[in-house]
């Protein structure tokens, strides 16, 4: 079988050419408010369409949360679709903010809901949770090769609640995220440049107290709004900094619906973590 481009592949080329940014496109009804816009499909509609016609020829990936459009039934989807659709077309790899996590059929359907070619929805990476164990996840990493996409596995998130889990003490001594991180660079072992196995590392946990060499990217989560800084990624991230995909989501989009004003905060973002990166 002849298999597509891996996912890792090309988001090593897309941060090394558009630089290590990943944009949210996160419509909630605060952020239509400040636009302008009515809490309604016609103003979700508007809200992406900008931000696709902003970002998306110049940024290396583009973060629509599914949530905020599946609360709209149907039509929401439908925006979300064209969204995906737009962006790819204009260049941006498209990571699906889903984080699905289920077993066997039930996790083979969200598989192919955004993993799979033909599928409306399909995306160049998907967010999925292994807190159902990482095996069960199988189905979604088995697509992804095939398709040449990607999976983030959640692993340290930036929100406070998720210590609960994650730094739990697994069986054989292992805190839970390190486990996950574990079996995500196993996914990714002699993979180059870049494994297609990413995990989500929030950019807010100071040293993050586990080791991020996973050969795969690290989601940084926390830019901008939650309170880190590009400058403080290299203190998180150690020696795989150069391997974080640093996402900002309120920090760029309160600068709509001025095309130019979502441009230039994503350009600056962008700047700041390429200097931070480079020490």
């Amino acid at each position: 079988m002849n298999l597509p481009e891996p996912f890792g592949a090309r988001l090593r080329r897309a941060m090394d050419t558009r630089g290590p940014l990943c944009v949210g496109i996160d419509p909630h009804a605060s952020l239509l408010t400040a636009w302008g816009l009515g809490d309604d499909v016609a103003g979700l509609e508007r809200f992406t369409r900008t931000v696709v016609e902003a970002l998306a020829d110049r940024v290396a990936v583009l973060k629509p949360q599914s949530a905020f459009f599946e609360r709209f039934g149907s039509r929401g989807i439908a925006v979300l679709e064209t969204a995906v659709a737009e962006a790819r077309a204009a260049g941006a790899l498209v990571l699906m903010d889903a984080k699905r996590g289920d077993i066997g059929s039930t996790m083979g359907a969200y598989a192919a809901t955004y993993l799979e070619k033909d599928s409306p929805l399909f995306s160049d990476a998907v967010t999925v949770s292994p807190y159902l164990g990482f095996g069960s996840l199988r189905p979604a990493l088995d697509a992804a090769v095939i398709s040449g996409s990607g999976v983030f596995v959640l692993a340290l998130t930036s929100n406070p609640e998720g210590a609960e889990v994650q730094r739990s003490v697994a069986a054989d001594g292992r805190a839970v995220a390190q486990l996950m991180l574990d079996r995500a660079a196993a996914e990714n072992e002699g993979v180059a440049p870049l494994g297609s196995v990413g995990a989500v590392v929030g950019a807010t946990l100071g040293d993050a107290g586990v080791r991020l060499d996973i050969n795969g990217p690290l989601l940084a989560p926390g830019i901008g709004a939650q309170g880190a800084t590009p400058a403080d990624l290299p203190a998180v991230f150690g020696s795989a900094v150069g391997n974080v995909l640093p996402s900002v989501s309120r920090g760029v989009l309160r600068h709509g619906p001025d095309l130019a004003g979502l441009r230039d905060s994503a350009a600056r973002l962008t700047d700041e973590v390429r200097t931070a990166v480079a020490g």
